[in-house]
């Protein structure tokens, strides 16, 4: 059940990874493959730095 749970929130993280168009290619590169590889620590990071860094940036 844990990797259900591990498999669908890194499809759901992925998928807003590559649609973020303000994350160049090496920051997508980067935050898939850590949500890939370290899969609930992965999310966990991406979902607490990820989003946030990217909307203090942009306004």
């Amino acid at each position: 059940m844990g990797y259900l749970v591990a498999l669908v929130l890194a499809l759901w993280a992925i998928f807003n990874i590559l649609q973020n168009e303000y994350t160049g290619p090496f920051g997508k590169a980067f935050w898939s493959v850590l949500v890939l590889c370290v899969p609930f620590l992965g999310f966990i990071s991406w979902l607490l730095l990820g989003p946030k860094a990217t909307k203090n940036r942009i306004g």
